[in-house]
């Protein structure tokens, strides 16, 4: 990621901040229906879990332009969701379903070069997190 990759994603979370229940809805309705045998996983009660997704999402955000300071928060979190039954497979699905929430939340504030900024950051932090929950053969097989 550049610099301004990492701006850009930055700026266009501070604009999500301030409807971060309403995208963590949408992110969770969209996963829920792209995915439906994800919905045994999770709580029947998502209030907790749209914070908590929120909140995670807000200090990845933060901690982009220095990674070292997330990484551990993230591989812990990778490793606690394979007790969830979370699989490496399940990545690119939730991948694509926090692009489609953020395009549908940013509307016109969505580029194509912020999608290419918010596609690279996601890949960088996912492949970290299939490796360190499932080892180096997992991400190299997405």
């Amino acid at each position: 990621m550049t610099p301004e990759q990492i701006t850009l994603i930055q700026q266009s979370f501070s604009k999500v901040a301030p409807m971060s229940e309403q995208a963590a809805v949408l992110f969770y309705d969209r996963l829920f229906e792209v995915a439906p045998s994800v919905r045994a996983m999770f709580p029947e009660d998502m209030t907790e879990q749209r914070k908590k997704l929120m909140g995670m999402l807000a200090a990845v955000v933060g901690g982009l332009s220095n990674l070292e300071t997330i990484l551990p928060a993230a591989s812990a979190l990778a490793k606690r969701h394979v007790a969830y039954g979370a699989k490496a497979e399940h990545y690119p699905v939730v991948g694509a379903t926090l692009l489609w929430t953020l395009e549908k939340g940013l509307g016109q504030a969505w580029t194509p070069e912020l999608a290419t900024a918010w596609t690279d950051a996601y890949g960088v932090l996912s492949g970290y997190m299939i490796s360190e929950a499932y080892g180096a053969q997992a991400q190299a097989a997405e």
